[in-house]
Parts: C-alpha cells; sequence; structure tokens
C-alpha cells in the first residue's frame, strides 16, 4: 500500500500536512488517482503545510488560488507556496503528477533556504506563478521520471541528497522557463533579498505587528533603503505590501471560517471592530460583511 500523503486537521479551513514516518518530506503522486481517492477535499477549499508542484498534462480546468482564478491549460506547470488557500475543480477529470515538498526536507543550509525564498515560482509578487510546457514535456518528463525512480528505490544515506539535487534542477528549469515566458523579470541581488526578508518578517508577524519602522528596526535597514527596494521589486510600497497582506488574510477568514466580523478583527490586531471594518473598506470598497455574502457559501 502506498503511504497516504497527507492527513486532515481539523479546522474551519482544512488543513493537510506530511503523515509522520515517510522516509523524506517529499512525494510524487499521479494526480488522477490523488484526485479519485480525495476528490471531496480538494474541491473545497484547503491549505497545506507543503509547496506543490503541479503538472496538469490533460484537460482544460479551473484552480483557484487565493481568490485568483486560474484558467488550466494541457501541459500548465501550476507552483502552490504552502498556507496559500486553493481548491481544484469540482467538475473536470484531471491527469498529470503533482510533487509535494517541506521546507524541512529542502533546507538543509543557508543557501537552499535562500535559494527556495528567493526562486519567484513561490515567490512571484505579482500573481501565481504557472508556465507552459508544451515544447518541454519530454525534458519535465524525465526530471519527474529521475525523481520518481529514486524515490522506488531503498532508502540509503544518498537518497535525500539525491532527490533534492533533483528537485532544484527541476526549480531552476522551470524558473528559467518562467523568465522566458514572462515579461516581468526580477533580477536576484540585495534588493529582492531586503523584500524576501522583510516578506518573511511579514508572513510571521501581520497579525499583530502593521508599522513599517518596526520591520525596518528588525531588519536593521532605514526605511529608505526598503522602500527603495520594495519599489524597485514590486513597484509598492512596503505600507502597501502590509495592507495586502492583511487583507488576504481577512478575505481568507471571512470566506473560509465562520468567525465573526469582531473576531477577525481581534485575530489580525483591530482591538475596536469598526477599525477593521473601516481598514477592509477603505481597501476593498466593501464591507467584511458584504464581502462574505458576496464570496462565502
Amino acid at each position: 500500500m502506498e503511504p497516504i500523503i497527507f492527513f486532515r486537521v481539523n479546522q474551519d479551513i482544512e488543513k493537510y500536512v506530511f503523515k509522520e514516518g515517510l522516509p523524506h518530506e517529499f512525494e510524487i503522486k499521479s494526480l488522477a488517482t490523488l484526485y479519485k481517492d480525495f476528490h471531496k477535499d480538494l474541491i473545497k477549499p484547503h491549505r497545506t503545510d507543503f509547496y506543490q508542484i503541479i503538472w496538469f498534462k490533460k484537460g482544460i480546468s479551473k484552480h483557484m488560488v487565493d481568490f485568483n482564478l486560474i484558467k488550466i491549460q494541457p501541459n500548465t506547470l501550476l507552483f502552490v507556496d504552502k498556507n496559500s488557500i486553493q481548491c481544484f475543480d469540482e467538475t473536470v477529470q484531471i491527469e498529470g503528477e503533482i510533487l509535494l515538498f517541506t521546507d524541512n526536507f529542502f533546507c538543509k543550509t543557508e543557501e537552499d533556504t535562500r535559494f527556495l525564498r528567493s526562486s519567484m515560482l513561490f515567490n512571484d509578487l505579482y500573481a501565481i506563478s504557472t508556465i507552459q510546457i508544451q515544447e518541454r514535456t519530454s525534458l519535465y518528463h524525465n526530471l519527474f521520471r529521475f525523481i520518481a525512480t529514486e524515490l522506488r528505490k531503498v532508502t540509503d544515506i544518498y537518497q535525500s541528497d539525491i532527490l533534492r539535487n533533483h528537485l532544484k534542477n527541476l526549480l531552476l528549469f522551470s524558473e528559467r522557463e518562467r523568465q522566458n515566458q514572462h515579461s516581468a523579470i526580477i533580477n536576484k541581488g540585495s534588493d529582492l533579498d531586503c523584500v524576501i526578508k522583510f516578506r518573511n518578517l511579514l508572513d510571521r508577524q501581520f497579525h499583530f505587528q502593521k508599522s513599517v519602522t518596526k520591520y525596518t528596526d528588525q531588519l536593521n535597514v532605514t526605511q529608505k533603503r526598503l522602500n527603495n527596494a520594495t519599489l524597485k521589486v514590486m513597484d509598492i510600497t512596503p505600507k502597501q505590501m502590509i495592507d495586502a497582506r492583511v487583507i488576504l488574510e481577512a478575505k481568507r477568514l471571512l470566506v473560509h471560517t465562520a468567525d465573526s466580523v469582531k473576531e477577525i478583527g481581534y485575530t489580525l490586531g483591530f482591538e475596536e471592530p469598526t477599525n477593521f471594518v473601516k481598514y477592509f473598506k477603505k481597501h476593498q470598497t466593501t464591507t467584511p460583511i458584504e464581502f462574505r455574502n458576496k464570496f462565502g457559501n
């Protein structure tokens, strides 16, 4: 019997984690098989604590990631960051493969961590990353086959490093293809490093920290330095990044939990519910209740 990839954590927004006891927190599965076995779970909004590379080989479908509707064409690779909320198409039978991995598996050194954090595949600051691989199917077939073949071997002291090298090559080829297909090219360097460090802090602290100054103090940079970096890399200010992260989480909680507006406001660091309502309406031109009624089930 093949190992189960993930199990459910009981909460409002279903969250899936790797099952303990597997040789590696790294797996390739048939998308059709996964869809068949976990159809009811996949078509509901859910999030995972691992990264996903989804290869849609056949069929035209729709995929939702954090309120972004993605129209999937045959031979599309979709890169889903950990903790993103997604759901699969309910009506279309899909075929392909899905590759899953965690930080624990990939980030064995500081260089590994920096590589993954700077990858635009999972940190695309403009959109959810997809690439079309019609002209590269043989390349990706080989890359996935190398990984699948290694996973079937008896685990030894070399396997983890071999798998990680295969995965890194897959990511490098994909970044090159992404850059060839998309006009927005972000050069890696000190500005991007600064933005990534800021974003990592922001992901951990946005619930209670919304002051740009507090972040620059932790990053040991001036507000001007951070402002220049985010404008150059993302064309928005640090304050706009903070607001966007808070609003994204507000949307997630409004649509995918039964928490009251007051409770969500408290969760996001607003002591007064009216302040949260005003903040949300300022950035969305609609109230939290109106947004919930529009997008909630």
